[in-house]
C-alpha cells in the first residue's frame, strides 16, 4: 500500500494506482474490524460521482461484510447525506466514498463510527491493521435503502422563505447535481442552475467554489441574471463557496462571520469556532456582537471535535467548511449551509454584500503553500519557525504559529496533508500585508530548503 494515502482526517489517494482491489478490500477489512472488536454490527455506505466510485464502493462494501459488519447501501450521495444517515437509521458507523474537491483522478474514504468522522490516531490504526492483515471473519448481510427524500423532506420542515429569492446555483456537476436544486426550490427559492447534471469528469470546471477561476461562470452568472446570490458546492456538497449580487466571492471565514452574527442575536454569548488561518476581523466582529470567539486548529474533524467540547453553536473554515450544531447534527454540509444564508436574507431584507456592512476590511493573501523534500523537512522548518518567532513576537501556536502584529499577521503550520508549510498573511493594508509576507517567507527560506509555489 501507499501510505501517503491515509491522511489525517480520511484515506485519499489516485484509482487506480493507490485505491487498488486489494488496498479498498484491506481498508474495509481493517475498518469491519474495528467496529466489530467494538460490539459494533452495521455501517451505511454512500459514495460521489466519480466515475470509479461505484468500482470502489462495491470492493469496500464486500470488504466489509467479509468482516461480518451488516451494510446499508445508501447509493451515489453527497457526504453530508451520508452524514445525516447516522442520525437517521439504526446505525453504528458509516463510509462515504469521495475525494471531495480533488480532482476527478483522485478518490478515498471518509470513515465514521458513531455519528461522527473518525481521524489521527484512529486513521494510523485502520492503516496499521490494513498492513498487518489480520482480519475478522464473518458473513455480514448488504441491503440497500435510498433516503434522499427523507434528507430532502427533513431540510423543507426546517426552512420556508417568506419571498422568493432568485439565486444561481452551481453544483459542479458532482454531488449537489443529484438534488440541492430540488431542495432550494422547496424551501421557496427561483433557483437558475448551471452544471446541473452528474458527470464525474467535471467538465466544466474543477469541483471547489472557494478558488475564485472556479466561480466565474457562477459569479458572471448571478450578474447577468439579477439574482440576490450564488451558491457554489465542491465535490462531495461538503463546502460552500458564495457569491454576493454583485459577483463578489465572500471568503470563508467572513462566510463564518455572517451566520454567528445571525446565530448571536438569539444566542448572546455563544462559543464561535473558526481556526487559525482566518481574517483577525473573527475575533473582533464575533466579541463586538456579543459572542466568545475561540480560534482552533485547520481540519474539518478537529474542529467538529472543539465544537462539541465548547458546546459552540458553530464553527467554520477559510475553505468553506460550515459546521452548524445550532438547529442541526454539527457537521458541515453546504446545501444546509446554503438553506441559512437564504434564510438570513429572507429575515434581513438585505442585500448580500450589504451583510459585511461594517465589518474591517483586511488585507490577506490565499493560502500559499511552500513546498519541502520531505514530510521531516516540513516538520523541521515548522518547529524552527515556532521556535524563532516565539522568541521575538506575539504568537499563537495551537497548529504551526501565528505571529501576531499591531497591524497584522503571519502563519506558518505544516500541511496535514503534504510535504508542505502552508502560509497566510493579513495586514491592515496591501502594503502591510505585502511587507509581513515577504518578512515571513524570507525567514522560512533561512530555515530550510522551500519552493513557494501556489495560493489557494
Amino acid at each position: 500500500m501507499n501510505n501517503s494515502i491515509f491522511r489525517e482526517y480520511d484515506i485519499r489517494g489516485l484509482h487506480p494506482q493507490d485505491l487498488t482491489p486489494d488496498t479498498v478490500r484491506r481498508i474495509a477489512m481493517a475498518f469491519g474490524t474495528v467496529l466489530k472488536e467494538r460490539g459494533l454490527k452495521r455501517i451505511s455506505v454512500g459514495g460521489d460521482v466519480r466515475l470509479h466510485t461505484e468500482e470502489i464502493k462495491e470492493g469496500f462494501i464486500a470488504g466489509v461484510n467479509a468482516t461480518g459488519i451488516d451494510v446499508i447501501d445508501i447509493g451515489i450521495i453527497t457526504s453530508p447525506l451520508c452524514y445525516f444517515s447516522a442520525f437517521h437509521l439504526d446505525i453504528d458507523g458509516f463510509a462515504m466514498i469521495t475525494a471531495s474537491h480533488n480532482p476527478k483522478e483522485y478518490n478515498g474514504l471518509k470513515l465514521g463510527i458513531g455519528k461522527t468522522t473518525i481521524f489521527g490516531s484512529d486513521i494510523v490504526d485502520i492503516k496499521e491493521r490494513a498492513a498487518k492483515g489480520v482480519f475478522a471473519s464473518g458473513a455480514g448481510k448488504r441491503e440497500e435503502k435510498d433516503i434522499t427524500e427523507d434528507y430532502i423532506k427533513y431540510l423543507e420542515s426546517k426552512f420556508k422563505l417568506s419571498k422568493r429569492i432568485k439565486m444561481v446555483l452551481d453544483p459542479a456537476n458532482a454531488t449537489g447535481a443529484l438534488f440541492a436544486k430540488k431542495v432550494y426550490e422547496r424551501i421557496g427559492a427561483e433557483v437558475i442552475a448551471i452544471n446541473d447534471t452528474v458527470d464525474g469528469r467535471f467538465p466544466n470546471h474543477h469541483p471547489d467554489p472557494t478558488i475564485w477561476e472556479n466561480v466565474v461562470e457562477l459569479s458572471e452568472k448571478v450578474k447577468a441574471t439579477g439574482a440576490a446570490l450564488g451558491i457554489g458546492l465542491d465535490g462531495d456538497s461538503d463546502r460552500i463557496g458564495v457569491i454576493d449580487e454583485k459577483g463578489n466571492l465572500i471568503p470563508g471565514d467572513l462566510l463564518t462571520l455572517i451566520y454567528a452574527k445571525d446565530i448571536l442575536k438569539t444566542d448572546k454569548g455563544a462559543k464561535i469556532i473558526y481556526e487559525v488561518k482566518s481574517s483577525m476581523a473573527l475575533e473582533q466582529e464575533i466579541t463586538k456582537a456579543g459572542g466568545q470567539p475561540i480560534m482552533w486548529k485547520v481540519g474539518h474533524s478537529l474542529l467538529k471535535k472543539k465544537m462539541s467540547e465548547e458546546k459552540a453553536p458553530l464553527a467554520g473554515e477559510v475553505s468553506g467548511h460550515i459546521f452548524f450544531a445550532d438547529r442541526y447534527f454539527g457537521y458541515d454540509d453546504a446545501i444546509y449551509a446554503g438553506c441559512r444564508i437564504l434564510e438570513i436574507l429572507d429575515k434581513s431584507g438585505k442585500a448580500t454584500s450589504a451583510l459585511l456592512d461594517g465589518v474591517p476590511k483586511y488585507f490577506n493573501t490565499p493560502e500559499i503553500r511552500c513546498e519541502c523534500k520531505d514530510d521531516e523537512e516540513k516538520f523541521r522548518i515548522a518547529q524552527k519557525a515556532i521556535e524563532y518567532y516565539s522568541k521575538t513576537a506575539k504568537v499563537i501556536d495551537i497548529d504551526g504559529v501565528r505571529i501576531l502584529f499591531p497591524d497584522g499577521w503571519g502563519l506558518v503550520r505544516a500541511s496535514n496533508t503534504q510535504p508542505s508549510l502552508v502560509t497566510r498573511f493579513e495586514g491592515v493594508t496591501q502594503k502591510r500585508c505585502d511587507e509581513i509576507k515577504d518578512a515571513i517567507l524570507s525567514k522560512l527560506q533561512e530555515f530550510g530548503e522551500i519552493k513557494i509555489g501556489s495560493s489557494h
